[in-house]
């Protein structure tokens, strides 16, 4: 029982957390904020638009996975901007440079889900 007990305490927690970096994520991170307001019409419209399950999952989906690269690279520049606050680094530019271009894939990956599925 105490097990049970531990191990839904630490969720919980762990939930607190990811609230946490939505929260700051959201505050700081300018991209990421008009990608959720963004989500506002997007998401509605992939299960408008999407004629099953599948195509609903794949349209909204799509549209998630460009929030999670986002937050993976405001991940990224925070803990980069961190590691070289006293001078800066060719391999500290291509850290950010590749967590862009990460979000700039999924943003690829949406449109052309969206372009076959939904257009």
């Amino acid at each position: 029982m105490t097990f049970i007990r531990n191990e839904i305490t630490r969720l919980i927690r762990a939930l607190g957390y990811s609230c946490d970096g939505l929260t700051a994520a959201f505050r700081e991170d300018a991209p990421f904020r008009l990608e959720v307001i963004l989500s506002v019409p997007v998401l509605p419209l992939a299960f408008i638009l999407g004629h099953t399950g599948i195509d609903h999952s794949l349209l909204a989906g799509s549209w998630l996975l460009v929030l999670v690269a986002e937050l993976l690279n405001c991940g990224l520049e925070a803990i980069t901007d961190y590691a070289t606050e006293r001078e800066r680094h060719p391999l500290a530019k291509k850290a950010k440079d590749v967590g862009s271009a990460a979000v700039l894939v999924s943003i690829l990956n949406f449109l052309i889900t969206w372009y076959f599925i939904a257009l």
